[in-house]
């Protein structure tokens, strides 16, 4: 088991200044209309900023925020940021570089982590603000209703064998119960674990989050009020997240042994920064991979308010 803990993270002011010691050569911000994105990209310091614009959350000529704002003509995570790069420095990878990690689409943020330690890129900061609320609490939906594929995530895609007797699949679950059960049917004969974030960002969201997950309880297999089934990590802590898996698919190895391990996180972008975390550090060229239920439209605007923001150093590995 890797123990992530020891990797650093800092609360960060919400209505004041940031220290200056928080500095970057390059920001990276995914662009979502409201406070959780805008007041950061302020608040940080940088010498240059840029906002990225995803194809999926379907943003016209008029949409466009002010400043640098990249809007590819690629669909796809992997063809999005090959564009994207590009447009920067020849020598960006070579800077200080912070990555808020608040408006992205999971799979492009997944996609970016994998990117950067192809690159060769060993230490990258990333910053989450944390919502106030969800707009309509278990009932908030964060994307559209069709589910064109589930796929592996492009640069996540394991070396999977024919023998799928002992096929695990984990399940970052959050609010969307219809991707969890997308995502648990695509695999309906691997065994199913959910983890889960708790503590919750805020006292309600974990009552909120059980709700959803309940929903999904079928393709699951029933295993949701099962604790052989089920662990937790902090909701805001990709460290934990990146352990918890680390320890969780170690046992199991040694208990039950594990033919195609399949990871999905579909909650929090922080716990999605863990699975990736763990994913480039003890997971490339294995029988695993990242899988995600992909749509045609996100949505922009499913929470209220900041009521914390956070900075993650990522130590990533040489390859």
């Amino acid at each position: 088991m890797t123990d992530y803990t020891i990797f650093y993270k800092r609360e960060l002011p919400v209505n004041e200044p940031w220290p200056t010691e928080e500095a970057w050569d390059v920001l990276i911000s995914a662009y979502v209309p409201g406070d959780r994105t805008k007041r950061a990209f302020e608040q940080a310091n940088a010498t240059h900023k840029w906002w990225l614009l995803f194809p999926e959350y379907g943003y016209g000529a008029t949409d466009r925020p002010t400043g640098n704002a990249f809007q590819g003509s690629s669909d796809g995570e992997a063809s999005f940021f090959s564009e994207f790069w590009e447009s920067l420095p020849t020598n960006a990878l070579e800077l200080r570089l912070c990555i808020d990690i608040t408006g992205f689409i999971r799979p492009y943020l997944i996609y970016l982590v994998r990117w950067l330690v192809e690159k060769g890129v060993s230490k990258v900061d990333a910053i989450y603000s944390e919502p106030v609320r969800y707009e309509n609490r278990e009932l908030t939906e964060f994307s559209g209703d069709v589910v064109r594929v589930v796929r592996q995530v492009s640069g996540c895609e394991g070396l999977h064998v024919p023998d799928t007797s002992r096929d695990l699949l984990i399940i970052g679950a959050g609010y969307e119960d219809a991707l969890i059960s997308h995502v648990a049917e695509s695999k309906a004969k691997a065994t199913k674990l959910q983890l889960i974030g708790f503590p919750s960002l805020r006292a309600d969201m974990y009552q909120e989050n059980i709700l959803r997950i309940r929903r999904a309880e079928e393709s699951l297999g029933g295993t949701v009020n099962d604790d052989n089934y089920t662990f937790f990590a902090p909701a805001n802590d990709p460290f934990v997240a990146a352990t918890e898996l680390s320890r969780t698919v170690q046992q199991w190895k040694e208990r039950q042994g594990i033919t195609n391990l399949y990871l999905s996180p579909l909650s929090t972008k922080v716990h999605a920064l863990g699975f990736a975390l763990f994913y480039v550090t003890e997971c490339l060229d294995t029988a695993t991979s990242i899988i995600f239920p992909f749509e045609d439209r996100y949505s922009t605007s499913a929470s209220e308010g900041v009521a914390r923001t956070w900075k993650y150093t990522l130590e990533l590995p040489s390859r």
